[in-house]
């Protein structure tokens, strides 16, 4: 009798062209072209607008095409793997360009991307002992975020501009904790695969 597909197995056979991986594909593509409005004209505030609207559209297709992969049973390895590369893309390029343009402070792009890079490597290297988790904090953290990248990108002036640096700590935060989160995370993993294996007595 043959088993039961896994679902590794059953998302791997699935066609990768389907809408939720265009979505993604989509926010992949428009990385470099968000990425050079803000390097050639962000200090436009026309051009700034524009940005904030691309980054807007990108987020909310970030939600789109999860939920549509699960309510569609289309979860393939490609969506799997280019969702957070896309994620990573936008907001880095957006926290980057900023920063380039003296708007948003370089301590905060280093520690936002730092702790991206760090908890990136950690768990391809423990890959081999097994999966981490999505950190209970995630989506605060890519909900903070979001909004403080997009108070920035806009052309805001007086109290509405004075929210922007808030809304950066609170993202910065979110971002240090869960990343302390999934380095205990790691090191437990870590801990359990160390252990010598307990023979039957």
């Amino acid at each position: 009798m043959t088993a039961a597909p896994t679902y590794d197995r059953v998302a791997a056979v699935r066609p990768v062209l389907n809408l939720p991986n265009v979505l993604t594909l989509g926010r992949l593509l428009v990385v470099p072209f968000f990425a050079g409005l803000l390097v050639l004209d962000g200090a436009s505030p026309g051009v700034r607008l524009v940005a904030a609207g691309l980054f807007v559209l990108a987020c909310l297709t970030d939600v789109v095409d999860g939920r549509l992969a699960r309510s569609r049973g289309q979860v393939t390895d490609f969506g799997i793997m280019a969702d957070p590369i896309a994620d990573k893309a936008l907001v880095g390029s957006a926290l980057v360009g900023l920063s380039l343009l003296g708007v948003l402070p370089w301590w905060a792009t280093a520690v936002i991307l730092g702790r991206e890079v760090a908890v990136t490597a950690m768990r391809s290297a423990l890959a081999r002992y097994g999966m981490i988790p999505a950190s209970r904090g995630g989506k605060l953290k890519c909900l903070s975020q979001n909004i403080a990248v997009t108070l920035y990108l806009l052309p805001l002036t007086g109290a509405a501009a004075s929210l922007r640096f808030p809304v950066l700590l609170v993202a910065v935060a979110a971002t240090v904790l869960t990343g302390l989160d999934y380095a205990r995370q790691g090191a437990r993993l870590h801990a359990r695969a160390r252990q010598p294996e307990q023979l039957p007595g």
